[in-house]
């Protein structure tokens, strides 16, 4: 039904020489790599679970340097178009422990991508039903929401700007995969996994904004990472507009007269 959800693309072995689906995704990403060709400050591929495909994705975003990756984890839930069967028979028993355990797995060390769980429910306005979809979905709407709302340096979570039954993804989630506990939301955030909360009164809401950088620093937060991303374009911008200008006084002046506002 979802040609790249193929559950053989998923497999670790499967290369771009020997699974075409697996081969159009990298050949995407690649065509992201350079900043002069494309112009973005996030990506994500919802829906595209390959742990090397998403790896590259941050992989990209990281060489970049001015792009945050949206990545959705394997394990803890498959969709219909991988498996046949009840909503009951794809949620993994131990869900939120396979997440954790792969993810732990993997250790990536990444400020420049960040990924969420689990998997929600929202109306599709198109076609006039729902679906199930991977978080990324939301998630970048969320950001959207919050740069709408503030600005990139504030946290893309919480009631605020992470509520998604208050409209938050720009569409309406009206249910979460699987509800997780307090203690469940606490273990994905150790390992950087950023949990999408349902409660009785408030709804559903992001409650994380972690990166996939393990090593502690104020750039394990999305907030950060994003303000920086937007710093660093605004400053190659100005610079962009003084190549070739002689490196004397004057030119500097304008330099800075521009980039210390």
């Amino acid at each position: 039904a979802e040609p790249f959800n193929d559950p053989r693309a998923l497999k670790a072995d499967a290369t771009e020489t020997t699974y075409a689906m697996y081969y159009s995704v990298k050949k995407a990403i690649d065509i992201l790599a350079d900043p002069e060709f494309v112009e973005m400050n996030l990506v994500t591929a919802p829906g595209i679970r390959n742990e090397t495909l998403t790896q590259h994705l941050v992989n990209v975003c990281e060489d970049r340097g001015d792009a945050l990756a949206i990545i959705d984890p394997l394990g803890g839930y498959q969709p219909s178009s991988d498996i046949a069967g009840t909503e009951k028979d794809r949620i993994a028993t131990n869900h939120v422990n396979d997440i954790t355990t792969k993810m732990q797995q993997r250790a990536i060390n990444s400020s420049y991508g960040c990924t969420y769980y689990p998997w929600l429910r929202i109306n599709d306005d198109i076609s006039g039903g729902s679906l199930w979809v991977p978080p990324s979905v939301a998630a970048i709407g969320t950001m959207a929401f919050s740069d709408k709302q503030k600005a990139p340096w504030f946290a893309p979570a919480g009631f605020a700007r992470g509520g998604l039954s208050r409209g938050a993804a720009g569409f309406p989630v009206t249910n979460v995969r699987s509800k997780l506990t307090a203690k469940e939301r606490d273990e994905l955030y150790e390992v950087n996994v950023n949990p999408i909360g349902s409660f009785p009164s408030e709804g559903i809401v992001v409650f994380g904004q972690k990166t996939l950088q393990v090593t502690p620093s104020a750039l394990d937060r999305i907030n950060v990472r994003r303000l920086m991303i937007l710093v660093k374009k605004q400053v190659s911008r100005i610079a962009a507009n003084l190549l070739f200008e002689q490196n004397v006084s004057a030119t500097w002046d304008k330099f800075k007269a521009q980039v210390d506002p």
